[in-house]
């Protein structure tokens, strides 16, 4: 690919899709710099699939341009760029005949990758001691992994991950992402969309919202959080007595409505508020005998939510 490090991974403008009178994606302009592992969710429908496909060339837009660093998609260089591309697809196809070992290569030579990559790459994914065995007698986790190994082949730069983590347990999650963070360490880009909002909560370094064929919106998890503007919770405990006092005490900070109060037990006060008091709540709280105090941002879910039904 290009040597450009000032051109993003991926970059989108006014991109349309339709099929019939439905437009899968509809005018979606954005971009993914370079080595972030990047989240795209969205509803059954919402175009992410069509995204994917339209970065892989297997369709075309109605309108609109694609490039991967800075390389346009549908241009005379597209057939190199799509080799620099692994793509691992939510519902991978495999043959049952063949095992781990086996499967790899066919891959390999699909891509027109080094068959020397494939023992490493299912030692990599945890496969190894499986590699020589038929993938008939694969778990759905074993077959997600495989589908992970092939997606690695040709050492991408740009990776599209569809529901990655569907069929791993816990611990195969857990290490399927220590894996991605090592390989945006070594500068590859990462793009997923999924479902599972928790995952990404925590691990992304940016996002793309789409309903509907269009995108809601873009930035990091916090951004988001402050663009949707949803309440703050404070969970407060200390005595009965002192818990008491506490609505009282805060009452002068904000307008009538905007500290929300709900005892939840006798010794447990939650307290909801606006972004924009946190810190002055916060500040009056540090003087107050309290024996414990714990923040709640909104989740990532919540703020799905609540920017998909703004827009």
């Amino acid at each position: 690919m290009d040597a450009t490090s000032t051109d993003p991974a991926l970059r989108l403008a006014s991109v349309v899709k339709r099929y019939g009178g439905h437009a899968a994606l509809d005018a979606v302009s954005l971009g993914v710099p370079r080595g972030q592992l990047f989240g795209l969710i969205g509803h059954n429908g919402a175009g992410k699939s069509t995204l994917f496909k339209l970065l892989l060339n297997l369709i075309t837009p109605d309108s609109g341009q694609l490039w991967i660093a800075g390389r346009e998609v549908r241009g005379t260089a597209g057939p190199d760029t799509r080799r620099r591309v692994g793509y691992l697809p939510e519902n991978l196809v495999l043959y049952d005949n063949l095992d781990g070992l086996e499967t790899l290569q066919f891959f390999a030579r699909l891509k027109g990758a080094p068959l020397s990559q494939c023992a490493p790459l299912l030692e990599q994914v945890g496969l190894g001691g499986v590699g020589r065995k038929p993938v008939r007698g694969y778990s759905k986790g074993m077959r997600q992994r495989l589908g992970f190994a092939q997606a690695l082949l040709g050492t991408p730069e740009l990776l599209l991950l569809d529901e990655p983590t569907t069929g791993l347990d816990p611990a195969g999650t857990r290490d399927f992402y220590a894996q991605l963070d090592r390989l945006r360490a070594a500068g590859v880009t990462l793009v997923i969309s999924s479902h599972v909002l928790a995952e990404l909560q925590g691990r992304v370094d940016g996002l793309a919202m789409l309903a509907g064929g269009r995108l809601v919106a873009q930035g990091s998890v916090q951004a988001l959080r402050e663009r949707s503007d949803l309440p703050l919770r404070l969970v407060l405990q200390a005595s009965a007595m002192q818990l008491d006092a506490l609505p009282a005490a805060l009452a002068p900070m904000a307008a009538p409505g905007d500290l929300r109060w709900q005892r939840l037990d006798a010794t447990r006060l939650q307290l909801q508020l606006p972004r924009g008091h946190k810190m002055a709540v916060l500040g009056r709280l540090a003087q107050a005998p309290l024996d414990d105090l714990q923040l709640h941002e909104p989740t990532l879910e919540d703020v799905y939510f609540d920017l998909r039904s703004a827009a």
